[in-house]
């Protein structure tokens, strides 16, 4: 990913992501995933029967990473794991919702001017000028 997609201030939506997501990939749905203490959506990614099985066993988050084609036990090498606490499915069983708790940090691969990690959702559109981005944890 480039620094500016990931840092920049300029509103750049990938309206391929999907696409590009299944492309690869045979059986995947969208995962939400919730903090269960703030209750703060932290990010939306994707998961497959496997990482579904693996997340019930080990009552952790893992997901299916569609860039890699892997399985991804989120945290694994960072340190950043995450309980799962509670799973929820939508009425068309299409999409899951995971709230988790963090064992330590952020979830997003991107830290902030401290060097923390932060949550994926840490821009905000200015809704007076959509093409402009908001950071709110520098």
């Amino acid at each position: 990913m480039s620094k500016e997609l990931e840092e920049g201030l300029e509103l750049a939506l990938d309206w391929n992501k999907l696409e590009k997501a299944v492309e690869g990939t045979k059986g995947i749905i969208p995962v939400a995933v919730q903090n269960a203490d703030t209750k703060e959506v932290i990010l939306v990614a994707y998961i497959n029967q496997l990482a579904f099985e693996e997340s019930l066993k080990r009552k952790m988050l893992v997901l299916w990473s569609s860039s890699r084609q892997e399985l991804w036990v989120k945290g694994l090498t960072s340190g950043e794991t995450f309980e799962l606490v509670e799973a929820y499915v939508n009425c068309e069983q299409n999409s899951l919702l995971f709230i988790v708790r963090p064992n330590r940090g952020g979830i997003c691969h991107t830290k902030n001017a401290q060097g923390e990690p932060r949550n994926c959702y840490y821009r905000k559109i200015d809704l007076d000028n959509p093409a402009k981005l908001v950071n709110i944890d520098e």
